[in-house]
């Protein structure tokens, strides 16, 4: 199986209100593929200190090699495929 090439163009996240994450671009094989985290990891695991934007935006760009990591390892094991980082998955990954 080949390894596949990820890697995270550095480009602002986006807020989206609706669903409370923040989303953010992977290059998977040359491939755009959708990540996102939501609030409550940001706030449990990364220190956002509200659900309000720009906490959210000052929390993952503090965080965001954690984050890209976490979302490398999903992509890993899923593929091309929109990933969604929740707050469970870093307590898992980080214990």
């Amino acid at each position: 199986m080949a390894v596949m090439q990820i890697s995270f163009p550095q480009e602002p996240a986006e807020y989206c209100g609706r669903d409370l994450v923040l989303a953010f671009p992977a290059l998977v094989d040359g491939e755009r593929v959708q990540c996102a985290i939501t609030a409550e990891a940001l706030e449990d695991h990364f220190g956002a200190v509200s659900l309000r934007e720009d906490d959210m935006l000052r929390a993952f760009e503090r965080h965001r090699r954690e984050i890209e990591r976490a979302a490398r390892e999903l992509l890993t094991e899923i593929g091309k495929k929109p990933v969604l980082l929740h707050s469970g998955y870093f307590r898992f990954y980080d214990a």
